[in-house]
């Protein structure tokens, strides 16, 4: 193709008149045209499924663990690091500034990989190192402290005094120590770096701590009692989750994620408190069992309503139990655990797929006015 520049200098000398370059310019247009590749094609439109685009607008408990893989890789570093920094340090120093150095090390790498870099599971991670450092720093100032036993807490012949040393190997004192402690500390890592399990991490510790507090003064405190405490607690720390869930209704703000992890901590609080409180400190026989499934029932249906299953997740390992006992009483007997697990993966499955018609129809079922401010409320069909 000629360039313009040489028409303009070939009618400039005389070479071609005017007309005749516009002439080779119309024919350069037409045979550019002629040859010019089809523009592509727009993509086939796909009509969303109305089901399909309300579940991508309304994700259900959507989790922000990780942002890559980068998350992963830089969490296994984490914990080469901090699992080899413990037992080095261990051969220097006591306990206690082992655990108040780790703390230390967690607030330093959480500046560059939490406030610069936002990393999801590696800000989790720092942030259940440091809370846990803090805590068992407190803790390990006393000589006397005594090594966790496996499943200690869920001895069927221990008394409420005992939970404090069974659980955190250390007196009922130790424990409001620190509990209050991590709770500030926890309170400071907020303030800082805006880590939404945080919030869950300082009010479990203020919770521990107010556990310790009524048992350093209530010491001989009956077991049913202590439950009903807990349970107290429990439905405290799910009224807060509750506060940050209905807050944001789509769940788009942090405000969601705090939610979800209070809601994490509530969940085995109450589930824990109403089992026990059925099983009055023995194993499970038929009537317990029955009692169990139908407290399980119970806390399937709010976690329907407020759209959150971590009441479930909770309940599974009690669920198991009862099924199990039920089916020791049948021709199963013998194949009792994989029956139980059948059972129980069926169960997870089937409510997984209908989790959104069965919500919607729950929903219905309530006064409009509460479920409008409840989470996810387009979910309701009319």
């Amino acid at each position: 193709m000629i360039s313009e520049t040489a028409l303009d200098q070939a009618v400039a000398r005389n070479v071609l008149t005017p007309v005749q370059a516009e002439e080779l310019r119309a024919l350069a247009r037409a045979e550019a045209a002629a040859f010019a590749p089809p523009p592509p094609l727009p993509p086939p439109a796909i009509p969303a499924h109305p089901a399909q685009s309300d579940a991508n607008a309304v994700d259900d408990e959507k989790l922000r663990f990780i942002t890559g893989f980068a998350d992963i890789f830089v969490t296994m570093g984490l914990g080469f690091f901090f699992g080899a920094a413990y037992y080095l340090l261990g051969l220097y120093v006591g306990k206690p500034a082992v655990w108040a150095l780790l703390a230390v090390f967690a607030w330093l790498l959480a500046e560059f990989f939490t406030r610069l870099h936002r990393m999801a599971l590696p800000s989790i991670v720092l942030l259940g190192i440091f809370a846990t450092a803090i805590f068992r720093a407190v803790i390990d100032l006393t000589p006397a402290t005594i090594g966790l036993p496996l499943f200690a807490p869920f001895y069927f012949d221990a008394t409420p005094r005992d939970w404090p040393r069974l659980l955190f190997g250390g007196s009922a004192f130790d424990v409001i120590e620190a509990g209050l402690a991590t709770a500030l500390a926890t309170a400071a890592y907020y303030w800082r770096f805006r880590v939404p399990i945080t919030i869950a991490a300082g009010v479990g510790a203020l919770v521990a701590a107010i556990l310790a507090a009524i048992i350093l003064v209530f010491p001989d405190l009956d077991a049913r009692v202590f439950d009903g405490v807990g349970l107290i607690l429990g439905l405290g720390v799910f009224a807060l989750a509750m506060h940050f869930d209905m807050a944001d209704p789509a769940r788009q703000t942090r405000r969601a994620d705090i939610a979800f992890w209070l809601h994490l901590l509530a969940a085995p609080l109450i589930v824990h408190s109403l089992i026990s409180a059925v099983q009055q400190g023995r194993a499970f026989n038929s009537t317990s069992a029955i009692a169990v499934l139908g407290i399980f029932v119970v806390l399937g249906l709010v976690s329907l309503v407020i759209d959150r299953r971590a009441l479930l997740a909770s309940g599974l390992a009690y669920a198991g139990g009862a099924f199990g006992v039920l089916i020791q009483q049948t021709d199963l007997a013998d194949k009792a655990g994989a029956a139980t697990l059948l059972l129980l993966g069926l169960f997870i499955l089937l409510l997984s797929t209908g989790w959104r018609p069965l919500r919607a129809g729950l929903l219905n079922a309530l006064p409009a006015g509460f479920t409008q401010r409840l989470p996810h409320p387009r979910t309701k069909m009319s």
